[in-house]
């Protein structure tokens, strides 16, 4: 059974400001489902600004049994259980642009709660992917499980030539080097397919690789200790 709040103790869960109200009220107009649709929100991910959101508008407001119903007045918002914690305190703000515009949320709430995993993606941020962006590549922090930092490497890493190099003599050398209590780094992009099989176990896996394991290709692409900063055939820079 849904469980249905709007607020806890410690505040609201989700504060929408006045521009997102009308906004989300001004769509439900248009499309006739003012007092019948809901809006999803839901956290996808994690990326290089943090949390990755995504925002739907469900015509049958009916609540799965493990979501959160919250009620807005004019409209409900409808939250998954593993987006529930990570929102709470988050405001939710519409910005229009002369070339669009769109929801925007702030979001108190860290990325991270492991203390551990929060240290690696403040080494991501302020020294990794500052080197690989040199090369239009990116390192997303995917997670951190049993010592081991699990990532996917996006943009000009993702098909590189050189990307096991970038990984290891870059990548993991400098985690370990300031973080010795990691024990491996594991690369979980499918540097074939363009896309991250995650958390999908890979035929003929080493027995301790993990479910997110993928195997490299060879290869690195300008993170720091990386020695391979020569152009890659397969070098694209990424959108963004």
């Amino acid at each position: 059974m849904a469980t249905q709040v709007g607020e806890t103790k410690s505040g609201p869960i989700v504060t929408f400001t006045e521009a997102a109200r009308d906004k989300v009220l001004e769509i439900l107009d248009n499309q006739d489902l003012r007092g019948r649709a809901a809006i999803r929100i839901a956290i996808q991910g994690r990326g290089p600004g943090g949390f990755n959101y995504s925002m739907a508008l469900e015509e049958d407001s009916t609540p799965e049994p493990t979501d959160t119903l919250l009620d807005e007045g004019d409209f409900k918002v409808l939250v998954d259980a593993d987006t529930l914690p990570k929102l709470h305190g988050a405001t939710v703000d519409f910005v229009g642009q002369l070339m669009g515009g769109g929801f925007r949320i702030e979001n108190p709430n860290p990325i991270w709660q492991d203390p551990l995993a929060q240290a690696v993606q403040r080494l991501i941020d302020t020294e990794i992917n500052p080197g690989v962006a040199s090369h239009g590549g990116h390192v997303e922090l995917i997670d951190v499980k049993d010592n081991k930092v699990y990532v996917a490497l996006g943009g000009g890493c993702q098909g590189c030539g050189m990307v096991d190099v970038t990984l290891r003599q870059g990548i993991e050398t400098l985690i370990r080097e300031q973080l010795p209590q990691i024990e491996g780094v594991v690369d979980t992009t499918d540097h074939a397919g363009g896309t991250n099989p995650y958390y999908q176990p890979t035929k003929g896996a080493p027995e301790d690789a993990g479910p997110y394991y993928q195997p490299s290709k060879g290869g690195g692409c300008g993170a720091p200790g990386c020695g391979a900063a020569a152009a890659d055939p397969y070098y694209q820079p990424s959108k963004g």
